[in-house]
């Protein structure tokens, strides 16, 4: 369908992706664009929609390609701008209150072209326009249509933004690492407010966010002072739609099937999944009160063939060739997961009179997702079994083949579950008259997050008994790591006993054996915030705006990880016998297929039927011998006042806008933990701290005479908050009485340390940050920038050897002289650096040739460099999340209704948070990927019987890139090997 540019799908004049402005608007329909004037009075206004990006194998022939383009169209540039065929929308908007993907041009922009702005051009064109705009250094991702963003996910859509990158867990992209920083730098809001999270850390799992129900993302990568909850890397901030955005009403329905190329990898599992949504948008009383609602429901399969290696160190040895690295075991597996999710967003709009305006939104979100883990570990250097001389082969330090015997395996069947419940809501009130704008904004935001891991083990009998294996191997660094093979039948239930065949238990309970493990996770994170502010437009020559106002937060997470052991029934009722028994023949399953690491079939059973059933029983772990048996409760209570002058000057021919401000913030934090004792005993106890931190922040925009080239300085004070596990009050100790009279320290009866111990009274991240942007804009969706950063930690965490007061811990009946002793807990360090440079070009194809109409390319590089050192005089060492190199790049063509795109993200290797034992977390050290998308629609055109219906096809992970760990600084040393297969959509979606 044609249309005039941005006449859209008829909306009102305002913002129809939903990025609202914190200070509200200043009309009925929002506040109108302003010829002749580049003021910009938003509060928050940034919302800058970035292209998308480049993915090259080699990140660095990108550069070189992404800087000449850039140059070649630098050069171009005069003759592009002078060129009247080419018209550009010059929209002023707020950027919280910025345009959305199709809005009503201002009267008197004398636009005349006629063009095609539908789907992913206009969507497209609209993110240009608004970070063109913007007063912040911004990324935006708009969305296409109703219900209907460029990806398959928000987090697919914000790895493709110059400088981002999303690390895939179970197949899915879930987390968001920006300019080098890892997920716990970036904070996520939800229409401008923080949200909590599902995890027992700050960042947001973004697969909990329906991409059909979100009309927009801003990604913030420089500070400003009225925007409450930023982070030290960026900040993301989905937004939902408003409805008085929109003239008409409108419907619109989607629905999509999804299959994954793994297929069925354990018989009880799904290799098609579905999903649909539906978006409701309607206006009532005489156009002042609208309302929209949005549900989106999916079942989502994943199918993963997993190999993973571990043992201390995962490879022992020196690396040499007299002293080589060996595989010291490892564990493989088939993962089934079937996810199913449904989001709910509703939001109710009124216009009261001219003066005020009312707005309340609801988010809901259900998450219920089950994986069945099913396969066998193979504990070879690190057990009793003997590697053969003969037939081993040897190569730079590595011995790449050979075999073991008298290999003990245990076979695994577990499940692992996790619901959760996400809700959010708020309330915003603006009230303007003359020169004064009111805001007053509530809101409240909780999780209710419950997981469990189970754990069942079977094998040929317990440990020291039963029938052993041979097990050879070959090195095959892209096929899972290794290759191996295998005597024995894992499949057979005869030869597969229920047992504890590693003796995992210890004697820790007794007479009974361990056949099994079961965790329980639960996460409670609620929050609440208010905020209010008072904003006065002003005329001068040099400001336009003054705006104060003060924000309050309260937020309390409770986590604990209840444990127990699995143990045959049969073993509780004659403790010192029945220690190995059968899997009932009614709970065996079709076996799980391993052959495509050499290891055939295995036995599959699901463990929950066997705990209903009266094979199970469970034994409360005991607290000394379990790890990570944590328990917590963090409380913030933080205040934040701040002040931003909105600048508009010229200087001489330049125009100069922006924004300077700060933010004092207040934080009063505690936490409540046991201080576990080693024998098991424990106390709970209650530590904090009250701080504060001064926050300042300038924008300065640059406009030059040709008002297509922008310079943008930025700086300003950035911080992180903690995780909430680090902040904890969590503490395992040991008492000596044997040193219950010693006075010296270093003699001390007390000392505690551990990967589960907290610090209160611990301080955030706090880095000075400095930004330079140049951006030249060209065509209807063309544009180039050049990004520069540089941020000083001036305060870090890592983990040291402190002294830590044990005043209140259990000491028995013993009375020690001192209460002080060392600890190994988390701290506040100093110095260190991250700095880097970002390329993004947008180009599209028909400003060089007519012929080329409706193609196009969207392209970004990153580089990243740091120099932080983790602890005090070791090297310098990559901090989670971090690349060195990110590139992206999208091909698209888009013309009357035909939609084709293929895109292509690529991040060199990284240090990945994964999970490790027992549900903690582990970094291993990821390797680079390429990840390719693809893409294909047609909406049928104006005039056909078919309008409104359109019909689509996508894929994605089209190569089938794994997720590949390794240690050691050697791509051979393969610790975790994960393969997901593609997946592929096919749809269709109608608007009424």
């Amino acid at each position: 369908m044609k249309r005039k540019a941005g006449s859209g799908p008829k909306l009102a004049p305002g913002n129809g992706t939903g990025l609202a402005d914190p200070g509200g608007s200043r009309s009925r329909f929002g506040t109108a664009p302003r010829t002749g004037s580049t003021k910009n009075n938003g509060v928050g206004d940034a919302s800058r929609w970035g292209v998308r990006g480049m993915s090259k194998v080699h990140p660095m022939r990108f550069a070189l390609l992404a800087t000449v383009a850039g140059t070649a169209m630098l050069t171009a540039g005069a003759a592009i701008a002078a060129d009247d065929s080419i018209v550009t929308q010059r929209a002023e908007t707020q950027v919280a209150q910025a345009a959305p993907a199709a809005a009503a041009p201002a009267a008197g922009d004398g636009l005349l072209e006629e063009i095609i702005v539908s789907g992913f051009r206009q969507s497209l064109q609209a993110s240009i326009e608004q970070k063109r705009n913007a007063t912040q250094i911004v990324e935006v991702i708009t969305a296409e249509d109703i219900g209907k963003l460029p990806d398959n996910s928000i987090a697919e859509s914000i790895a493709r933004l110059p400088g981002l990158a999303a690390q895939r867990i179970d197949g899915r992209a879930q987390s968001i690492s920006l300019r080098g920083l890892g997920p716990d730098f970036t904070t996520t809001l939800l229409n401008g407010r923080e949200q909590v999270t599902t995890g027992n850390n700050r960042s947001v799992e973004f697969d909990q966010y329906p991409a059909e129900i979100s009309s927009g993302v801003a990604v913030y990568k420089t500070s400003q002072s009225d925007v409450i909850g930023q982070g030290l890397a960026g900040t993301v901030d989905l937004k939902t739609i408003r409805p008085l955005d929109y003239k008409e009403r409108v419907l619109s329905v989607s629905a999509r099937t999804e299959y994954v190329t793994n297929g069925k990898l354990n018989s009880d599992s799904d290799e098609y999944g579905y999903r649909f949504s539906g978006t409701y948008i309607d206006r009532f009383a005489n156009d002042t009160m609208g309302i929209s609602l949005g549900v989106s429901h999916l079942m989502q399969p994943t199918q993963i063939k997993s190999a993973r290696f571990w043992g201390d160190g995962n490879y022992p040895g020196g690396g040499t060739q007299t002293d080589p690295w060996i595989i010291g075991g490892g564990e493989f597996r088939a993962n089934s997961q079937t996810l199913k999710r449904t989001g709910v967003v509703a939001t109710w709009q009124w216009e009261a009179s001219d003066n005020f305006t009312s707005t309340a939104d609801f988010y809901y979100s259900k998450f219920d997702d089950v994986q069945y883990q099913r396969g066998v570990e193979l504990p070879l250097f690190w057990s009793g079994a003997t590697l053969a001389t003969a037939g081993r082969t040897q190569e730079d330090g590595l011995i790449t083949a050979g075999s073991f015997s008298g290999v003990k395996g245990v076979g695994r069947s577990d499940i692992r579950t996790t619901k959760a419940d996400l809700y959010s809501a708020g309330w915003n009130g603006v009230y303007n008259k003359d020169a004064w704008t009111v805001t007053a904004d509530i809101g409240y935001s909780s999780a209710d997050r419950k997981s469990s891991r189970f754990e069942a083990y079977y094998g040929t009998g317990r440990a020291g008994t039963g029938a052993t294996d041979t097990i050879g191997f070959t090195s095959a660094p892209n096929d899972f790591g290794w290759q191996l093979t295998k005597r024995l039948n894992y499949a057979d239930p005869s030869l597969m006993l229920l047992t504890d065949p590693g003796g995992w238990s210890g004697g820790s309970i007794g007479t009974l054996d361990q056949n099994g493990y079961l965790n329980t996770p639960t996460i409670d994170d609620e929050l609440w915030s208010a905020r209010f502010d008072v904003k006065r437009e002003i005329e001068s020559n040099a400001f336009s705006a003054i705006t104060a106002g003060v924000n309050y937060t309260d937020r309390q997470k409770n986590y604990s990880q209840p444990e127990w052991y699995v143990v045959t029934t049969a073993n509780v009722q004659n403790p010192r016998a029945q220690r190995s028994v059968p899997v009932p023949a009614s709970s065996v399953l079709k076996p799980t297929d391993l052959s495509w690491i050499g290891l055939g079939d295995t036995l599959a059973f699901d463990p929950r039927e066997l705990l209903a059933n009266g094979t199970y029983s469970l034994v409360k772990c005991p607290r000394n011998n379990c790890v990570n048996d944590l328990a917590y409760q963090i409380n913030e209570k933080v205040w934040t006042g701040f002040a931003k002058v909105d600048l508009d000057a010229m200087l001489g021919e330049v125009k100069l806008t922006g924004n300077v401000g700060a933010q004092y913030v207040h934080t009063d934090q505690s936490s409540t933990g046991p201080a576990i004792a080693s024998n098991g005993s424990f106390r709970l106890r209650t530590a904090g701290a009250k701080y504060y931190n001064f926050l300042p922040s300038a924008n300065l925009i640059f406009t030059m005479p040709n008002e297509d080239h922008k310079i943008r300085l930025a700086a300003s004070r950035q911080m992180a908050r903690a995780r909430p596990d680090q902040l904890s009050a969590l503490s395992t100790f040991s008492f000596n009485p044997a040193f219950a009279n010693n006075t010296s320290i270093d003699f001390s009866p007390w000392s505690a340390g551990g990967d589960g111990n907290g610090n209160p009274k611990l301080k955030p991240w706090v880095a000075d940050a400095v930004d330079a942007t140049y951006e030249f804009y060209f065509a209807d969706a063309g544009y180039f920038a050049l990004n520069t950063y540089y941020k000083w930690l001036k305060t870090y965490i890592y983990n040291e050897r402190q002294i830590l007061d044990f005043t209140g811990f259990d000491s028995g009946t013993v009375t020690p002289r001192i209460f002080q002793g060392y600890s190994n807990l988390p701290a506040n360090g100093n110095g260190g650096d991250i700095y880097g440079f970002e390329l993004a070009l947008s180009l599209p194809f028909d400003m060089i040739s007519e012929r080329l109409d409706g193609f196009g390319l969207t392209s970004s590089f990153g580089y990243t460099k740091t120099s932080i050192q983790p602890n005090p005089g070791d090297p310098a060492q990559p901090i989670p999340g971090f690349s060195k190199y990110t590139s992206q790049a999208t091909f698209y063509y888009d013309k009357d209704g035909f939609q084709a795109r293929v895109s292509a993200n690529y991040r060199s290797k990284f240090l990945a948070e994964v999970t490790g034992f027992g549900q903690s977390r582990a970094l291993r050290m990821g390797k680079g990927e390429t990840i390719y998308d693809a893409q294909v629609s047609y909406e049928f055109q104006e005039g056909s019987s078919l309008e409104g219906l359109t019909l689509m096809l996508q894929g994605y992970n089209l190569s089938n890139e794994p997720f590949t760990a390794y240690g050691r600084g050697d791509t051979r040393l393969v610790e975790r090997f994960e393969d997901y297969g593609s997946r592929y959509l096919l749809g269709a979606s109608y608007k009424f």
